[in-house]
């Protein structure tokens, strides 16, 4: 555990002991759901995945040597529940297992999305925990199998045991994070930093800046193949810079021109106006907005959702892309990532 403001967990402070003697239900088997499930059983913990009747992933699961039930089942014969499913999947979930909760139970979660808008409503008597590892879930494995760490994130919701944290960081250390180190933070700031970050930067701020410079580039009369690499292709190379060693370590690996254009010219892109509408954006996290209008966009069947969705895969920088990839080396390497890419996307069967 570290002595700054930040309180970071790692093996040393983790007990094995608090989860040796659980038996630990999984609840999905998607993304998050394998991953946690296979670390638990190689470090020694008794796991049931749970899955419904002509889910898709039983097959794998079992393929993977995990004893596989219904979530109902799942949820009755263990002292840990871990829910992986997706968060618009969870409330319906948990109303089906909520009956197998006892006192003293774990209901656990890697996003705290469905607790903090008040989705899901755990009994008083049942802890109530978050570990969140900060990367896919096929990451997650693979890391574990190389005996490295992944960075996550701790919260507890409801301590009703009095040893709640306890058992969490035992959690976390059986599926590798400790070995990188667990983040100590809320339900509440994990998320609502999550869905901001989302919103206004790594999703949603992020690709609107990539179509936006493309387009002014194009307008222009400029090839789309050189909008393509100076908007998009190198964005990755910026981001490994930044990733490495923060912002200071890209500024120092760029060129002093692009160093003195990205000073003088970056703010003119991402201005005070910019801002408030990013300020705008965390309110209707805050608030709860976006979450009602999630909820209710998957109550009424995605119609939004699903036509966003087209307009961005058609978007004309997603063809030029393409084919742009696919006349370069590293074209095939992105061919082989593809089924990795699309195991890793959680879907409402798992």
């Amino acid at each position: 555990m570290t002595d700054t403001d930040t309180t970071i967990y790692y093996d040393e402070d983790a007990e094995h002991s608090h989860i040796a003697d659980e038996t630990v239900a999984v609840l999905g088997y998607g993304s998050q759901g394998h991953a946690h499930a296979q670390n638990l059983a190689d470090s020694g913990v008794d796991v049931i995945v749970g899955l419904r009747e002509g889910s898709s992933s039983r097959g794998a699961a079992r393929e993977d040597g995990l004893e596989v039930r219904t979530p109902v089942e799942a949820a009755a014969d263990a002292d840990v529940v871990s829910v992986l499913v997706p968060d618009t999947v969870q409330p319906a979930v948990y109303e089906d297992i909520r009956d197998e909760l006892e006192a003293g139970d774990t209901l656990q979660f890697a996003h705290g999305f469905n607790i903090h808008y008040d989705q899901i409503e755990p009994p008083e008597d049942v802890d109530v925990t978050m570990i969140a590892p900060k990367t896919p879930g096929h990451l997650l494995r693979r890391n574990f199998e190389n005996d490295q760490g992944t960075p996550g994130l701790l919260a507890v919701y409801r301590d009703a045991t009095g040893t709640a944290k306890e058992e969490a960081l035992a959690y976390a250390k059986a599926i590798g994070c400790t070995r990188a180190g667990v983040v100590e933070t809320t339900f509440r700031e994990e998320t609502e930093t999550d869905l901001f970050g989302e919103q206004a930067v790594l999703c949603g701020g992020v690709t609107e800046l990539i179509k936006a410079g493309y387009e002014t580039l194009v307008d222009a009369g400029y090839s789309p193949e050189m909008a393509y690499f100076e908007c998009l292709n190198e964005m990755k190379l910026i981001v490994d810079l930044m990733y490495e060693g923060g912002l200071g370590e890209m500024w120092d690996s760029v060129s002093d021109t692009a160093e003195y254009g990205g000073l003088t010219r970056g703010e003119v892109v991402v201005d005070d106006h910019a801002r408030e509408n990013m300020e705008e954006i965390l309110e209707g996290v805050q608030n709860g907005t976006f979450a009602r209008e999630w909820i209710t966009e998957n109550q009424a069947g995605r119609p939004s959702y699903g036509q966003l969705r087209h307009a961005e895969k058609n978007h004309e920088i997603e063809a030029v892309g393409e084919d742009l990839r696919a006349l370069f080396s590293w074209g095939a390497d992105e061919q082989e990532q593809e089924p990795e890419r699309e195991e890793a996307r959680t879907n409402a069967d798992d």
